[in-house]
């Protein structure tokens, strides 16, 4: 396996060392030393008397882009993004539920599906979602299609954060998470903190005079890091896509499978464009809403209630949102609940827990869901056979229309299982920190 990296290693390092780390960047251009041949060399070596046409000479791969340096900025995000001191009591940091080694993911350490927060009995109700690859998130909207509304975009499962700073400051305040009472208890920590006179520089020496203005700062400033830094580009995947590698046969099936339109389909909505030349143009999600029917995880300690529902759009941890005017004919917000936000592929193989409750633990065991939902449902909701986290009344949200939730149940699964390993072994390929043989 490729070697990884860690944000507590890149906390100690210099901003150049860790931006390396993060982006995995090698070398420049392998042609650069041609170009510095000493040309009396070439001007030495007499001319053939009947010289070869000249042959044509294939152009090699673009270099991998460079990663500029950590603004000031970015850097300041960083300190805040890695400091224990920031919930209450002290000693969780926003990166314990975002470790690069888990796919910036992680839960705290929780081995439950979802994270534990800053106190002993807190427990989260969704699994932590990954931070990579978030700065090109847009805000929550609803977009009609040819004569269908979709819901698209926004931070959190439930896309209840309209940006990416935004989102950063949700687990300052939530009980569940780092339980700090008010913002101003939180800007009393940032002032105490060692890079409180970065903050001063980047924000003003009068910052901190205002609460608000100075919560809202803190947002700004892990955005700029996780926009600077946690979106590097750096997995085989990428590298295969600049041209700078080859998949094995495994994974390169995988693929194929993956983006087959009549088998995995997982392209279809984890949208990918190997052939650009850009990883930049493979998100591996169009971060639209979808209600896919994960079984419920009963280890979360509100499902113990069998009358509550986490509905992801439509509740508990946000207030169901407004369709806009354009929306299609007949639809309404009930149409949304129980849907949840795609997120990324990218580093998933890397992640201890999958979907937004954190009920696999196992990615094999997610794709395996993929395959026999529709043919075996009773492995994954008991006897009844029906999705046993959605309320009766919700049911017809789930997909059934995209494949492969469109099989019918008597064709079986989708894959077999060793199909199902060449999926996770081309999943495994979307994780940063590959290093070019």
């Amino acid at each position: 396996m490729a070697p990884r990296f860690t944000l507590s290693t890149l906390a100690g390092l210099t901003v150049a060392c860790a931006v390396q780390l993060l982006t995995g960047c090698g070398g420049g251009d392998s042609t650069s030393n041609m170009a510095a041949a000493d040309p009396s060399v070439a001007a030495a070596a007499p001319a053939p008397a009947n010289p070869p046409p000249p042959r044509s000479v294939p152009t090699p791969p673009p270099p991998p882009p460079s990663t500029p340096t950590l603004t000031s900025r970015a850097r300041l995000g960083q300190s805040i993004f890695n400091d224990p001191n920031l919930s209450e009591p002290r000693g969780t940091a926003c990166v314990a539920c975002h470790q690069a080694n888990q796919g910036f993911a992680g839960n705290h350490g929780a081995r439950i599906g979802v994270a534990q927060g800053s106190t002993p009995t807190a427990l989260g109700l969704r699994n932590a979602m990954t931070n990579s690859y978030a700065g090109s998130v847009g805000a929550l909207q609803f977009v009609t299609t040819d004569g269908e509304t979709e819901a698209q975009g926004g931070h959190f499962w439930d896309g209840r954060a309209d940006t990416l700073a935004l989102q950063a400051l949700g687990p300052l305040l939530n009980p569940l998470e780092m339980n700090n009472p008010t913002r101003q208890a939180v800007i009393e920590k940032i002032m105490a903190a060692p890079y409180a006179a970065q903050f001063r520089a980047e924000f003003g020496p009068n910052v901190f005079a205002n609460t608000d203005t100075a919560f809202t700062q803190i947002g700004v400033a892990i955005a700029a890091f996780e926009t600077a830094a946690l979106q590097p580009f750096s997995s085989k995947y990428d590298a295969v896509v600049r041209g700078r590698a080859q998949f094995t046969t495994q994974q390169a099936r995988g693929m194929a499978l993956f983006q087959d339109p009549k088998r995995a389909n997982c392209a279809g909505c984890h949208l990918m464009n190997p052939g650009s030349g850009k990883p930049e143009d493979s998100l591996f999600s169009e971060f639209t809403y979808y209600a896919t029917g994960i079984p419920r995880n009963t280890s979360i300690p509100r499902n113990a209630n069998p009358a509550f529902y986490d509905l992801g759009l439509c509740g508990p941890e946000r207030t169901a949102p407004t369709l806009p005017a354009n929306a299609a004919p007949g639809v309404t917000i009930n149409d949304f609940c129980g849907k949840f936000r795609m997120p990324t592929l990218r580093n998933v193989a890397e992640r201890p827990a999958y979907m937004h409750n954190g009920f696999f633990n196992n990615l094999a065991e997610v794709v395996r869901f993929y395959s026999t939902r529709n043919s075996n449902p009773q492995r994954w909701y008991g006897s009844t056979g029906l999705a046993n986290d959605l309320p009766a009344q919700y049911r017809a949200n789930l997909e059934t229309t995209k494949a492969p939730f469109n099989r019918p149940r008597v064709q079986g699964p989708v894959l077999t299982e060793a199909e199902i390993a060449d999926v996770v072994a081309f999943l495994g390929t979307l994780s940063d920190g590959f290093q070019t043989p």
